[in-house]
């Protein structure tokens, strides 16, 4: 019963804190995620256990299919390798470079163990991203690769993650065997997302005209969708993805216009409670980790993370940019058959938000307060509240550093951009000065 007061006094908070946010211009993850942690350390604050499999359950299903529902096919499949590169190999990639670094600075750290950490921290939450950057004017290109990378990034890191607990367990690992796993989790995610997306075809097809109905319907599949897949060990992730991408484009054709404004309402409200949930548990967690840490290792493990979380960044930094000069590449030698589209090329500016986009959020979470608490022989699993820790410091260093800077960079770069185009069009108007600067460039 306690736990419910908590809950609902914390939804309080959320509606509350929300006014405030508009009204002071911070952004509101950020400030969800410190009071969090202020609220955290009232000594009378009873912990909350967040236990990671009702996290996926209750979480991710909704805030999945919102995101791949609302996600335009066209824009989706323009920036297709984009949101590819940044959500497959960017995560491994990531994941190495974490698990390199943490081997060599992190005293007690083997490889098995930091490749755990490395996957923990390996995927992006483009929830904080998008929450935090909420009405910045984000060029839509950037909001649909942030979208689009989160849709998937999640499915990679959660394979990386079992196949780096499974060697800390004792399994020993094998490329073919990890590469065949995660192809089939991703291929079987998709055919269930297909297959559960006939059904609801199906179903709104002969229903839609009853509102109630029809809405239900709508709320309950991705959760249905997403246990089923994992019930068959395959990716929910991808399923409950490709759930919202699929009635998306059937929506659009069958669901009348009241019908659309009534479910996205309700959705808005539901997603908005359930984000406000999760940075307010990043915040209020920090406390209950901080217990089973000698007071000694505080201060070296909190820098650790930084140190992890500027590698990562430089990663996520080096990754994107070289896939700027890929599609640039790509697309001046395609010679008449272009291969990559115009659209998907990605600008200075572009390539900067995304790489500073890159902020850990309730998935890195959730699979580290996951971890196992024993081995297969019962002993604890080692370095265990280390690695969780980090992680969690990690996330709040994303979230507060990154997430504080985020609005002043995309305005920043907004105003370069504007006055580009301003003094674009002054050269453009003087032929002369036009022809000058070419020759000069």
């Amino acid at each position: 019963m306690e736990n419910y007061t908590i809950i609902i006094f914390i939804l309080a908070i959320i509606i509350g804190l929300s006014a405030f946010a508009d009204k002071a211009k911070i952004p509101f993850p950020i400030l969800l995620v410190i009071v969090g942690v202020a609220i955290g350390f009232i000594p009378t604050m009873n912990e909350i256990e967040i236990n990671p499999e009702i996290i996926f359950l209750i979480f991710l299903p909704p805030l999945l299919y919102d995101a791949s529902f609302n996600i335009s096919p066209i824009d989706f499949k323009t920036n297709i390798h984009t949101i590819g590169t940044l959500s497959i190999s960017l995560v491994f990639l990531t994941a190495m470079g974490i698990a390199v670094v943490a081997r060599f600075i992190i005293p007690g750290m083997t490889w098995p163990l930091s490749f755990v950490l490395g996957s923990i921290l390996s995927a992006t939450d483009a929830v904080a991203a998008i929450s935090i950057t909420k009405g910045l004017k984000l060029s839509h290109k950037t909001v649909t690769i942030l979208e689009g990378e989160s849709l998937i990034n999640d499915a990679s890191a959660l394979v990386a993650y079992r196949f780096a607990v499974a060697a800390v367990m004792g399994s020993s690992f094998y490329l073919w065997k990890a590469t065949l796993q995660f192809v089939l989790l991703l291929g079987g995610g998709f055919f269930v997302g297909f297959v559960m997306a006939k059904i609801l075809a199906f179903i709104l097809n002969r229903v839609h005209k009853n509102v109630n109905v029809t809405i239900s319907f709508m709320l309950l599949m991705p959760f249905v969708t997403y246990m089923i897949a994992e019930k068959l060990h395959v990716s929910g992730v991808i399923a409950v993805v490709f759930l919202g991408l699929a009635i998306a484009r059937f929506s659009n054709k069958i669901l009348p216009e009241p019908l659309k404004n009534s479910s996205k309402g309700l959705w808005d409200l539901i997603i908005f409670l359930l984000n406000g949930l999760i940075f307010i548990l990043i915040g209020l967690n920090f406390r209950y980790v901080l217990k089973d840490i000698h007071n000694d290792m505080i201060l070296p493990y909190i820098g650790y993370a930084f140190i992890i979380t500027f590698v990562a960044l430089l990663i996520r930094m080096g990754r994107i940019f070289l896939q700027k000069i890929n599609l640039q590449k790509a697309f001046q030698n395609s010679k008449g058959k272009r291969k990559v589209s115009e659209n998907a090329l990605l600008d200075f500016g572009n390539s900067i938000i995304l790489s500073w986009s890159g902020m850990r959020g309730i998935v890195s979470l959730a699979i580290a307060l996951g971890l196992p608490k024993v081995l297969k022989d019962g002993s604890p699993f080692p370095e265990r509240n280390a690695i969780i820790f980090i992680s969690v410091a990690a996330v709040l260093i994303t979230i507060i550093g990154q997430g504080l800077s985020l609005p002043w960079l995309v305005r920043k770069i907004n105003s370069l951009k504007k006055k580009k185009s301003i003094w674009r069009n002054k050269t453009s108007t003087n032929p002369s000065q036009d022809h000058l600067i070419k020759s000069l460039v």
